[in-house]
Formats: C-alpha cells, structure tokens, sequence
C-alpha cells in the first residue's frame, strides 16, 4: 500500500485496483486541515504535517489511518517559497523513518532539526549555507529551505531547495561529509534565470521560487533530485551524478513528489505514476 495527500485534505491508501480515504478533512486531532508535508515510513505508518488556526502541527497514524501520536510546534513557521504563485506555507518537507522526524527549520540556525514521535527534540545538525542575504533573514532562511533525507544504509541527504541547486550528505551522527553543487546542460538556462535581488515593500514577504520540487533516496541510497523543469538528476552514494531521467506519463512530467516501494518501483505525482527505475 502507498498513501498521498489529495487536494481535498485526505489520505488515501492505494493499491493496484483501487485508492480509499483513511484519513479525512477536520482541524480535530486525527484528522488534516491544510496539509503540507506527508512521509511514509517502511513499515506502512505514516506522518502528515497540517496547519490548523495556522499552528505546525505534526501528527503520526499508523497504516490504516488510526492516529497514535502528535504534537504542535512551539514557533509558527513563516512561508519561504512560492510555486505558481502559490505560497508554499507551513512545514515544507519532513522525513519519517518510524522512529523519527526529520524537519527542515533553518529557522532553528540549523538546516535540520530531529524530533521524537511525541515532540521532543532530539537534535539539530547542517550548518546554514553563506547566501550574501544575511542581512536579509527572510530571504536567507528562504534559500536555506530544502528536503531533509534518510539514507537506509546509515546517513543523512539535505537537498536545497531554492537558489543554487546544491545537496550535502552527513553520516549517522550528523557530521557533514560532501556537498555537490549540481549542474548540468539540462538546467543551465534555470540557473542562469536565479534572481540575485528580492524587492519588496514594509512587511511583505519575499517572493523566492524553488528551483528543486522533489528528491528522494532509493534503496541503494542513490539520490534522486527533481527540478522545476522536467528533468531528475540521480546521483550514487559519493554524489557523483549517474543517470538523467524524464518522467513520461500522458505528457512529460515534473514531478512534486518521488517515493520507492519496497520492491524498488517508484511512484511520481502528479498523477500517482508508477516506473520501474531499476530496468
């Protein structure tokens, strides 16, 4: 079984014959209210960050959609990016394992912040990247913002999202151990687009667009990192860059969310599409 978050505030299981809503629109404990981040963990459970009265808040169910836990972040988070204009706010990214959370909070002076199933910090690791935007601590934490990852082999991915693609790896312990900067002919033009400047007005928000979608790791602990533009860069375990992919469904797709099964297959959205990588 897989999960997604739809558009109309629901989780729904999946199988090869047929989808079911386990989870249902609500602000009440067990139920979502503007989700934002979704993970599945190995063993069918599953984490969805939602924003009720807009306070973060995570809440963990297990595979058939019963809440078991749950807590609510102390500090509201401000929106960073924005995607077709649309402000992307609230928890962006999370990574759950069955034991922990990952969250990206730059907001905390680190990129990554561990939590406990019931809300308890555990740590904090990845120092924030030097922007020139210091003095701009919306527009710096913007381009700090990105997807935290867990390799199964012991490890941890940051991919960032916004500005200069770029992804880091550290060991179990959280101990930084490369960064790559990505490139590629696919994404000279992207790059060469990034704005340097961020005007606004009083109180406004900044308006930073990502310039990655989705990234995950599969179970070879290669990276998977999606660009705004239809192409996927995969990268193995020392962030040498192995393989361009495009994803191809009824048209070509830019996926906004990667996920691999058990078996190896993995499933793009939009579209819930199912590829067999491994061929």
């Amino acid at each position: 079984m897989s999960c997604s978050i739809a558009g109309a505030h629901v989780v729904y299981g999946v199988d090869r014959e047929r989808s079911w809503p386990i989870v249902h629109l609500g602000p009440e404990p067990g139920r979502l209210i503007g989700p934002t981040a979704f993970s599945l963990a190995p063993d069918g459970s599953f984490v969805v960050a939602d924003a009720p009265d807009r306070h973060d808040r995570i809440q963990v169910f297990g595979p058939a959609g019963f809440r078991t836990t749950g807590f609510t972040l102390p500090d509201r988070t401000r929106p960073r990016l924005t995607l077709n204009d649309v402000v992307m706010s609230g928890i962006g990214s999370l990574h759950y394992d069955g034991t922990s959370i990952l969250i990206a909070q730059p907001e905390s002076g680190a990129l990554v912040t561990e939590y406990g199933l019931t809300g308890e910090p555990r740590r904090t690791f990845g120092r924030l990247r030097a922007t020139g935007h210091e003095g701009d601590r919306d527009v710096h934490l913007a381009l700090n913002s990105g997807v935290p990852l867990a390799d199964r082999h012991g490890g941890f991915y940051f991919v960032f999202q916004a500005g200069e693609p770029v992804f880091q790896k550290f060991d179990r312990n959280g101990q930084l151990q490369f960064e790559r900067r990505i490139q590629g002919v696919e994404i000279d033009d992207l790059i060469a687009k990034l704005p340097s400047r961020w005007p606004r007005k009083d109180d406004e928000l900044p308006v930073v667009t990502p310039t990655i979608r989705a990234a995950a790791v599969d179970r070879h602990g290669n990276l998977w990192v999606s660009f705004v533009v239809p192409y996927t860069y995969v990268f193995d375990s020392q962030g040498d860059k192995i393989r361009i992919v495009q994803f191809r469904g009824a048209g070509i797709l830019s996926p906004d969310s990667l996920f691999f099964g058990p078996g190896g297959h993995l499933l793009v959205t939009p579209g819930l599409y199912e590829f067999d990588v491994e061929r």
